[in-house]
């Protein structure tokens, strides 16, 4: 086995040597990466973890889904999680109306609850991302920060090799397999050809943090509330040490408007909700404001011989449900399973796990993304604000956004009752559902690069 020091964490500058050869070589440190690696490496396989950037290191999606903490049990790093962590029970919506109105949905009222799984956490990612980067090292990866891939190349006989720099030097690493767990880095999607933007929903984001935002009362001090406003919704995300995370998702040909001082437009574009602006002004800025484009993709294919894309590198959506680090983790469990599969050359568990790993992406991404693209229409409003609870189809709703998506035959049944329902509502209200549709063809037609 190949460990790697934990020393060098506190100082990037004393990186342990890379080695020459390894079973797996991990593009990216988050949660993906780190779980991937954990798994892999505590079977006693050689693995290597490359990092871009030094822990700890800011990022973006720092809200989990109940579904989470299943597998950061079998890491063994929910109390870990705990003591990093914010309660979170559940999530508030509310409109933009003059009069607020706001709804509560606690993940305790999911249907066929998991046990454990009544509420998540929100985290800073750089605690979260460096924690489970340190984990992976305890289970025996090699990790290494600084570390960039410039090149992958698959020509290289039965193997695959790396052209890595860190710090300014380069060297070729020779592997088995690799994994990009990049982020929207996306190498190997980039390498491939295979990224796609997402024409069903193309939406841009503006975000930053703040402190002494006030919280909810209560329990519900660790919710995360979202309100709409007229070109897209707003997130707030408690954090720890009075932080808030505040965001605004917006289609792309508004976020075009902002201009140089991009300060400036975010803070009227918060106010575009009088609701959120009442909490936010309160709040004191303690980061820049980032803008970002291109917001949804996705790669034709997630897997090939000798490599798998896990997490946001093979595909992201709108992050309106906080599915990424779930999504993240749980792919990075079904390729654990292909890898070790492939490592020991059993031909056929290989390939039935990497058809399980194919189609569980897909399905739990579908499921959720069919709310996601309605999320900003009249009719999705309708039905959040609505406290309607027949046949059971508002907590099978609960419990998809607990992260539910599989094998629950009781929650998928009502959740396309709720297509239905959904559909019905929006004929009630055609003109309004006509240009909110409209909208989203526009927002496809439109580019948009991001930036500061």
């Amino acid at each position: 086995m190949l460990t790697g020091s934990l020393d060098h964490l506190s100082d990037p500058s004393t990186n342990v040597p890379l080695p020459d050869q390894v079973d797996v070589a991990v593009i990216g440190g988050g949660p993906s990466g780190s779980t991937l690696a954990s798994l892999v490496a505590e079977r006693g396989h050689r693995v290597l973890v490359l990092e871009k950037d030094e822990h700890p290191r800011f990022h973006i999606g720092e809200s989990l889904l109940p579904y989470n903490l299943p597998i950061f049990r079998r890491l063994g790093l929910e109390q870990e999680l705990e003591a990093i962590g914010v309660r979170k029970p559940g999530v508030d919506f509310t409109t933009d109306d003059e009069e607020e109105h706001t709804h509560e949905i606690r993940f305790r009222d999911a249907l066929d609850q998991a046990e454990g799984c009544d509420h998540a956490f929100q985290v800073l990612r750089s605690d979260l991302d460096r924690m489970m980067f340190e984990h992976a090292g305890r289970c025996g990866a090699h990790l290494a920060m600084n570390a960039r891939v410039r090149e992958v190349d698959f020509e290289a006989g039965d193997g695959v090799e790396l052209e890595v720099e860190q710090e300014a030097a380069r060297r070729r690493i020779r592997a088995r397999f690799v994994v990009d767990a990049s982020g929207r880095d996306c190498v190997l999607a980039r390498r491939f050809g295979l990224q796609e933007r997402n024409r069903e929903h193309a939406t841009a984001a503006l975000y930053g943090h703040f402190r002494d935002v006030p919280r909810r009362g209560g329990e519900a001090a660790g919710n995360i509330s979202i309100y709409w406003f007229d070109q897209g919704w707003i997130w707030m995300i408690p954090l720890p040490d009075n932080v808030m995370s505040v965001g605004a998702v917006c289609n792309p040909e508004y976020l075009r408007r902002r201009g140089r001082d991009v300060e400036s437009f975010f803070h009227a574009t918060i106010q575009r909700n009088r609701h959120a602006w009442e909490r936010l002004s309160r709040g004191e800025l303690i980061s820049p404001i980032t803008a970002t484009g291109n917001y949804s993709y996705f790669s034709r294919r997630l897997d090939g011989e000798r490599w798998l894309m896990v997490g946001d590198a093979g595909i992201f959506i709108d992050p309106v449900f906080s599915s990424g680090v779930y999504f993240g983790m749980h792919s990075a469990e079904l390729g654990a399973e292909v890898i070790l599969a492939e490592l020991a050359g059993d031909r056929r568990a290989s390939e039935r796990a990497r058809s399980q790993f194919r189609k569980r992406i897909r399905q739990g991404v579908n499921e959720l993304a069919w709310l996601i693209y309605r999320f900003p229409t009249p009719a999705m409003r309708r039905l959040f604000l609505s406290s309607q609870t027949a046949f059971q189809i508002k907590p099978a709703v609960v419990s998809a956004l607990a992260g539910d998506l599989y094998d629950n035959w009781r929650v998928r049944w009502r959740l396309r009752a709720f297509r239905l329902v959904f559909w019905l509502v929006s004929l009630a209200d055609l003109p309004a559902t006509l240009r909110s549709r409209r909208q989203r063809l526009k927002n496809a037609r439109v580019e948009f690069d991001g930036g500061h």
